[in-house]
Formats: structure tokens, sequence, C-alpha cells
């Protein structure tokens, strides 16, 4: 297997780490291990910001985050605003989370089996402490994702020459109007071809959206910068943004 050194020297590896990706998700096995193997390091240091506590190969938790890391390579997608290494970062903490909630579980049930009568209040203690530290990092997880994909999510913006001052001048001031502008960019990402021209025109696709709703063309031209803004937010698999733009009801 080629070596780190090798890799750096401009190997048959020595590729972008998303171009990497992509080639493994084709069937590149030899490439996938290589990867994994390399990355291990930046698995470890992820496991134990999670865990609050330094953590080796040879522990369970070493082994949910490789499990876990390797499962981000068979997700990774283009286009979803964030880059590698971000996305692992967030699979690999909510599947340590998972794994010591479960633990968590176990464990309170094996001790209040074998508890003394009159015990059971002092485990109950010890794993309402135990599950206030994991919803605590939980939260700073959740906290920390949420900053990385607005960060991504505003450097993809720029591609379509948006930002965020210019989404806010062009938010629409009534509520129908976002509701229908957030249901058009729903409809314009459940279709392939819709998404590929605005991906490669960075436009919207006014005269083909307008078969799908019910609004006039005015009314998506008044809005398309909102529409494109709220349309990446599905492309980009921004999850931590989506709940600020699910739809309540389809008006379109």
């Amino acid at each position: 297997m080629m070596s780190t050194n090798q890799l750096a020297m401009g190997g048959t590896y020595n590729f972008p780490l998303e171009t990497n990706i992509f080639k493994v998700q084709q069937g590149d096995e030899p490439l996938r291990n290589f990867i994994i193997e390399s990355y291990q390091p930046f698995i470890k240091k992820v496991v134990s910001k999670v865990c609050n506590r330094f953590i080796d190969q040879t522990m369970d938790e070493f082994s949910v985050g490789m499990v876990a890391f390797n499962e981000a390579i068979n997700q990774y997608q283009k286009g979803q605003g964030s880059k590698f290494l971000t996305f692992a970062d967030m699979v690999i903490r909510r599947r340590i989370i998972d794994f010591i909630r479960k633990e968590s579980r176990q464990m309170r049930n094996i001790y209040l089996d074998q508890a003394e009568p009159g015990d059971e209040n002092g485990m109950e203690e010890s794993f309402v402490e135990q599950r206030a530290a994991i919803d605590y990092y939980e939260e700073k997880c959740q906290i920390n994702e949420r900053m990385e994909q607005i960060d991504s999510y505003q450097q993809l913006l720029l591609n379509y020459g948006i930002t965020f001052d210019v989404l806010s001048k062009h938010c629409p001031k009534h509520a129908d109007a976002r509701e229908n502008a957030k249901i058009a960019a729903k409809k314009l990402v459940e279709h392939k071809t819709l998404v590929q021209f605005l991906k490669k025109k960075k436009q919207l696709p006014i005269k083909d959206l307008l078969q799908f709703v019910s609004c006039s063309r005015k009314t998506i031209e008044r809005n398309r910068k909102y529409i494109i803004a709220l349309a990446l937010i599905y492309i980009g698999d921004f999850s931590a943004l989506k709940s600020y733009i699910e739809p309540e009801k389809e008006t379109v």
C-alpha cells in the first residue's frame, strides 16, 4: 500500500480528497483502504472530542468511528456544499453519540439487574448524569454542524452571485409569498433536469419551473434569488438548515 510520503510526492492517489472519494464510489477499493488508513488520526481526533477522553485504536468507539468514516465515503455527494471531512466529521459524531446512548441503556439494565434492593435511586442518578453529558455533547455537535453548514452554504451562494445581504433584501415580505417560494424551490429539486440547469447555468430555469407551479412568471422572476437560495439548501443537503425552510402547506 502506498505511504503518505508517496502520496505527497505525486503518487497515483495524489488528487484532491473529494476527487478520490468519488473514485472510491466508482469501485476503487484499494484507494478506499488507503484513505481510511491515512485518516485514522482524523477519526481518532473526532471520536475523542465527542467522548471527551483519549481514544485509541483498541477501543470500541474507534471502531465505530472507522465504520462511520467508511459510511461517509459511501454517502458523500457532489454539490452538497461541504467538504468531505466536514461531512465525515458530522457522520462520525452522530454514530458515536448513538453508540454512547445504546451503551448507556445496556449498562443501565445490567446495573439495575445486579443492584441490591434500595440501590436503584443511586443507579438512576448516575445515568441521569450520563444522559446529561451525552445531551451536552450532542448539542455542541449540532451547533458546530450548523455553523459549518452556514459557512459552506455562504460559499455556495457566492457561486450564484448571492450574498446573505442580497438574500435578506430579496426575501419576500409576505408569508404567503415566502411559502410559495419555498414550495417552488422544492418542486425544482424534485426534477433532475431543472437541478442540472441551475448548476450549469447558475440561473433559475423559470420557463421549465412554471410547468410545476401555479404562481405567475412575474412572481417567480421577482423571487428568483430567494428560490435559488432555498433550492441550494435542498441540493446541498444542508440538514441543519432544512428545518428553517420546510413548507407548512402547499399553496402553489
